[in-house]
């Protein structure tokens, strides 16, 4: 049984009619014939029956005339979404987030992918270091990463966006919670919440490096690779910390952020996908 069969066969069981339906189609009526009494034939049964004014369906003929227009209703629609899914309209994108851009390019990007491509399944993982989305992108688990270069990977091709500032987390009980931006010498006495210091966080060197340059060595209280975890720190009083700019969006009671008087480190914020990846989604 052939599709063509099934329209055929639709356009006649709908006319009621053979030389209604071959205008409908635009053939001609012998060759319609032809091919309703070869679909009979392999069915094994009679489909309609036949007088010199109208044409009537059987039993087996209405059966098959529902079968029939749910088939072609499926295949029309499969065609529309291969279309859709080759113009990247359909079809699934993982997207990776690094911790301290989380909270507030999650919310941001999801509404724009959601609002511009509704029919795209969305696979968002939040609070992954850089390390992990390299990984991940590499394996095909994700197709697009916001991380924090460098990225040395040559299956990667990897755009910085933006660059931010580094930003103090404070108790909001602590002394100088209350100045509107505070010079980082400040908590040279202070314990340090930081990202670990095992090579997996751009962030971790950042701090390091911010800190050198204001004269003292941060003494680390204690290391948190999730963000939200290390400002949850930060508001129980164990320590103070500096994060990324954009971490500001992470609200936490008990924690306040303030700004950095004059120049401080900035870190760059990244997108990364793999070479030449054909995924239409991603492009889209």
């Amino acid at each position: 049984m052939e599709l063509r069969h099934l329209r055929y066969f639709v356009a006649v069981a709908e006319e009621r009619h053979f030389a209604r339906a071959a205008t409908r189609l635009h053939i001609a009526q012998p060759p319609l014939s032809q091919q309703i009494r070869q679909l009979e034939a392999e069915l094994g049964t009679p489909l309609l029956t036949r007088t010199t004014r109208k044409v009537e369906l059987t039993p087996a003929g209405e059966l098959l005339l529902e079968r029939a227009r749910r088939i072609l209703t499926e295949v029309e629609g499969a065609s529309v979404d291969v279309a859709r899914a080759e113009r990247g309209a359909v079809g699934r994108l993982a997207v990776g987030f690094t911790g301290s851009a989380t909270y507030e390019l999650l919310p941001s990007i999801a509404h724009a992918l959601r609002s511009e491509l509704p029919d795209v399944k969305l696979e968002l993982h939040g609070e992954m270091l850089t390390p992990a989305q390299v990984e991940a992108l590499t394996a095909g688990t994700l197709d697009v990463g916001l991380l924090r270069p460098p990225v040395r990977s040559p299956h990667l091709w990897v755009q910085v966006i933006r660059r931010e500032p580094l930003v103090a987390v404070l108790p909001t009980g602590h002394p100088i919670a209350g100045e509107r931006s505070l010079k980082l010498a400040k908590l040279a006495s202070e314990p340090f919440i930081v990202y670990p210091s095992d090579f997996r966080s751009v962030i971790h060197d950042a701090v390091e490096l911010a800190c050198h340059k204001a004269g003292f060595e941060p003494q680390v209280a204690q290391q948190a690779s999730e963000t939200s975890t290390l400002v949850s720190l930060v508001a129980a009083g164990i320590g103070v910390a500096l994060v990324p700019a954009s971490v500001q969006h992470l609200r936490i009671t008990g924690a306040i952020y303030r700004p950095l008087a004059g120049t401080t480190e900035e870190v760059a914020l990244a997108v990364a996908s793999r070479v030449d990846d054909p995924n239409p989604v991603l492009h889209q």
